[in-house]
């Protein structure tokens, strides 16, 4: 039994997801459920990464330095799969 994917509710480009480095852990689950390949995980930017505060630093060391990106966030067509699949509830879809 497969599961249902739900529909897309906008044309692509409309909204785009936001992504809290505070929170991101770099798992991958939302790349990894996204239909449009809109994230990419990997190594956390430098300037990114000095623009946190010590503590968020510290927790991205101990999570090997990886965070989400969103190279392809045009693609994104408002499915919600990433931000239902992100266990830190680091995603937020914003209307451009």
């Amino acid at each position: 039994m497969s599961i249902p994917v739900p529909a897309c509710k906008q044309e692509a480009g409309a909204i785009h997801p936001v992504i809290d480095l505070k929170r991101c852990e770099g798992k991958g689950d939302c790349e990894r459920v996204c239909p449009e390949s809109v994230f990419e995980v990997k190594r956390i930017d430098e300037d990114d990464y000095w623009r946190l505060g010590v503590l968020h630093r510290f927790k991205l060391r101990v999570h090997g330095f990886r965070v989400a990106y969103t190279p392809n966030a045009d693609a994104c067509r408002s499915c919600g799969l990433c931000v239902t699949a992100c266990p830190e509830q680091a995603i937020t879809l914003v209307k451009r």
